[in-house]
């Protein structure tokens, strides 16, 4: 089985920068964004991005659950990573196994931006 999230993703994960959220299907497109290092990785597909304001994505999903998300994340630290473009899709929560993870490491969330990630293209 191919691995989806790769070790160089995951470097630049860890770096401290931006990750932007885009809801690619929104009308208009959303547009948030994060830090990356506030992304936990649970599984190989799995990611979850700690939610303290985010709304008009989360609206975007309640209009349509299967809505579809791109999220970049890029560094300047790792060469040929400056910059990275991804396909995910995901649900938000604010209760469950998660949830609690996430608000020990984050007592500022009021939901968790849970995503299940199909692909990982470099960019740049």
């Amino acid at each position: 089985m191919t691995k989806i999230m790769n070790e160089d993703f995951l470097d630049v994960l860890q770096d401290k920068g931006p990750a932007t959220i885009v809801s690619i299907n929104g009308n208009p497109a959303s547009v948030v964004n994060t830090w990356s290092q506030y992304i936990n990785v649970v599984s190989d597909d799995i990611i979850l991005i700690p939610a303290a304001g985010m709304h008009s994505i989360e609206q975007d999903f309640e209009k349509d659950p299967k809505h579809e998300l791109i999220i970049t994340i890029g560094s300047y630290n790792y060469s040929g990573t400056a910059g990275m473009g991804r396909g995910y899709h995901g649900q938000f929560i604010n209760e469950g196994a998660y949830f609690d993870q996430m608000k020990a490491q984050f007592d500022w969330i009021r939901a968790v931006l849970v995503v299940k990630i199909h692909d990982v293209e470099q960019k740049i």
